[in-house]
């Protein structure tokens, strides 16, 4: 078994594992109601929305798989874990955490080929090409968290098995071998090339791109136009990797740093679909027919039983 000890120590905590809790009861209802407004509405089926769709997945899921156990870990009291549990959770919590880059990085492909070549958006993205980019980004991660959870099953835990974190970290437990952890330490710098900076550098690419056709646009108008189809994206991708590289980049006490940490993973899956409702005109238009679709079969539901 190992011991998660990662919020331990630090005074008043309970008032942030409450927190967690609102935060998780929010991301489950949020991206839910975005979820079922795409499934429902069949306006909203077109390949951006595969992607939000699977967005607002993963980010229920990740959330699901974090958050009640970090409550479960620290709030009542249970920091010890077995070790083929530890190695599942570790597994889920990355492969969701992963996949919320990967998403980004959908989306900002969609946007440049929205914004690069109009023309030819309809037949660069279409439906199947969006639903194989997806399954490719959930067959590459699963793979690639696999390895990296497969390769700590080949190490000796014998100097201690407290993992100084709010879940099961693969730095963290890696570190604790008294063996050699050489190809470990490798994949723990190969990962987040692969699943954070690779991603990043696409995003930013992609907006390169975008800025260069937006400047040759003719009017100031048309260019604010089609910036305002970005803003909701690039809102996601600001509240996804600027945390995590402040945190990254800050030295800061090891307490604050598992906080900064743990908002970070669980604190975007809760505003990601807030700020697609907020910024997004489809959605909100989708969500005003539903809300009017339902208050008339209530009325009319109303009006039979009086009869």
């Amino acid at each position: 078994f190992f011991i998660i000890s990662g919020f331990i120590g630090i005074p008043n905590i309970k008032y942030y594992y409450a927190f967690l809790f609102f935060v998780y009861i929010i991301s489950v209802l949020a991206n839910t109601a975005v979820m079922a407004t795409i499934y429902l509405d069949h306006n909203l089926r077109t390949p951006k929305y595969i992607a939000v769709f699977n967005l607002a997945l993963v980010d229920l899921l990740g959330n699901s798989a974090m958050v009640p156990k970090i409550l479960d870990i620290f709030l009542f009291n249970h920091p010890h874990i077995s070790y083929n549990d530890c190695l599942t959770f570790l597994f889920f919590c990355y492969v969701f955490l992963s996949m919320q880059a990967l998403n980004l990085v959908a989306l900002s492909y969609d946007r440049a080929m929205a914004i690069v070549y109009p023309l030819h958006y309809q037949l660069k993205v279409t439906h199947k090409f969006m639903f194989c980019l997806i399954a490719s980004f959930w067959v590459f991660v699963i793979i690639v968290i696999l390895i990296a959870t497969g390769l700590l099953t080949r190490l000796s835990l014998c100097e201690s098995v407290v993992i100084k974190s709010f879940f099961c970290d693969h730095g963290q437990i890696y570190r604790l071998a008294c063996n050699d952890y050489t190809p470990s330490d490798i994949t723990a710098w190969i990962l987040p090339a692969l699943i954070l900076w690779l991603p990043l550098l696409f995003v930013l690419l992609s907006y390169l791109s975008i800025g260069y056709a937006l400047a040759k646009v003719a009017t100031v108008r048309e260019r604010m136009k089609g910036f305002k189809t970005c803003t909701a994206h690039l809102s996601l991708v600001a509240i996804y990797f600027l945390p995590i590289l402040i945190t990254l980049r800050l030295n800061i006490e090891p307490n604050a740093r598992i906080i900064n940490l743990s908002l970070t993973s669980v604190f975007p899956p809760m505003l990601n679909p807030i700020i697609y409702v907020l910024q997004t005109q489809e959605i909100k238009e989708s969500l005003k027919k539903l809300k009017g679709r339902i208050t008339t079969h209530y009325k009319n539901r109303k009006v039979k039983f009086k009869k």
